[in-house]
């Protein structure tokens, strides 16, 4: 099966490592990011959402009418506009892009963050209300006729666009989180699921939970699996090893700062953040490269856990999840443009010319195996005449 890499379209240069030297919309910068990631081999990048961040929707906007290839994946969360508006939003902006969207819809794993633009929602009310917006703005993306809609959360008459997607039937729909009540809507609704890095078994019972939620929902097709990491690469072990100790101890000092915005209080909300903390808490290194205390040291915010490693290893940890059925790759470094061309020079290559051999090999014993049948076809044949 095919692999995409998915990177981030920041709108500055700050990280958890590195104070941002201008602006929170940096447009060269952003720019210049869009188009490392198109140029060394990235599939997608992300423009992720926060309450306080710039508007990744007009951002998106800017990169899609100055590149060609990279395709757009739009973070956006439902208590910001009505599914109505939103619908042609994201319409719109298959258009500009020549049906380079994907929109990745967020319920919100944190009270406090939500309640910073109105929201007061509980969480298990957000996973109905994103589950509800989702049927919403994909029966806008592909209905001709005027409609009338009566939720738990949304109430409109008469309503039609007069705007469409490029991609037809409508974009992909992108869905993430780690509770039973992310697993039933994702399940339902997503055609990619988005998991944080995370060890390989705990990743394949995640996979399994995820596929179970959509045969429960009523799905015969699945949705494809997404993974995010943190890779620090270097062009040997040690050096790799040297670098991620740099790394955690930046996040560090940042964090003791003030610098690097974390979770309000000790215990995250969202379940995501409390597996990463626990799988830190129950060690440090597991299965080839996977490293944990970047997710530890940030307080298990968001995609954390690191791969560390020279390109080779890396490459290799990747394909370990592409075995368990993640055909989606993210990836994030610290230093954010020079992190997207080293992993798009070194890694990227590796992992796709592995997966191309084995689809290669797949296709040829296939061939063989329906050659060999149609042999034995045709001697069953000549037995019986």
């Amino acid at each position: 099966m095919p692999v995409e890499f998915l990177g981030i379209a920041a709108t500055n240069d700050g990280s958890e490592t590195t104070p941002r030297s201008g602006a929170a919309f940096d447009k060269d910068h952003t720019l210049r990011l869009a188009r490392a990631h198109e140029e060394y081999g990235w599939d997608r990048v992300l423009f992720a959402y926060g309450s306080g961040s710039p508007d990744p929707a007009p951002a998106a906007a800017y990169v899609a009418s100055r590149t060609e290839r990279l395709g757009i994946l739009l973070a956006h969360r439902p208590n910001v506009s009505y599914p109505t508006f939103a619908a042609k939003t994201f319409a719109t902006l298959d258009q500009i892009s020549d049906g380079r969207l994907t929109v990745h819809f967020i319920t919100g794993g944190s009270d406090h963050e939500q309640r910073r633009e109105g929201d007061t929602l509980t969480k298990d009310e957000r996973y109905a209300r994103t589950r509800e917006y989702i049927g919403v703005v994909k029966k806008i993306w592909t209905t001709r006729e005027p409609f009338d809609h009566e939720g738990e959360h949304y109430r409109f008459h008469d309503f039609v666009s007069d705007v469409f997607p490029v991609q037809q039937p409508r974009p992909g729909v992108s869905f993430g989180g780690s509770s039973p009540a992310a697993y039933a809507a994702g399940g339902a609704e997503a055609d990619i699921y988005c998991l944080w890095g995370e060890p390989l078994a705990r990743t394949a019972e995640q996979i399994e939970s995820v596929r179970a939620a959509a045969r429960a929902a009523g799905r015969t097709d699945l949705p494809r699996i997404q993974a995010a990491f943190r890779p620090i690469i270097a062009p040997t072990e040690e050096l790799a090893w040297e670098k991620a100790h740099r790394t955690v101890g930046a996040i560090r000092e940042r964090r003791a700062a003030g610098a690097v915005r974390h979770h309000r209080g000790d215990a995250p909300q969202n379940t995501g953040s409390q597996r990463l903390l626990d799988i830190a808490a129950q060690g440090e290194r597991y299965d080839r490269a996977l490293w944990t205390p970047t997710a530890a040291a940030t307080g298990g915010a968001g995609n954390s856990n690191a791969l560390v490693g020279t390109p080779e290893t890396v490459a290799r940890a990747l394909l370990d999840y592409y075995d368990l059925g993640v055909d989606i790759l993210s990836a994030r470094g610290y230093d954010l443009l020079d992190d997207a061309i080293d992993f798009g020079r070194y890694v990227i290559p590796l992992v796709r010319e592995e997966v191309a051999r084995r689809d290669a090999e797949r296709a040829a014993t296939a061939a063989a195996d329906a050659a060999g049948q149609g042999s034995r076809v045709l001697a069953q044949a000549g037995e019986r005449a």
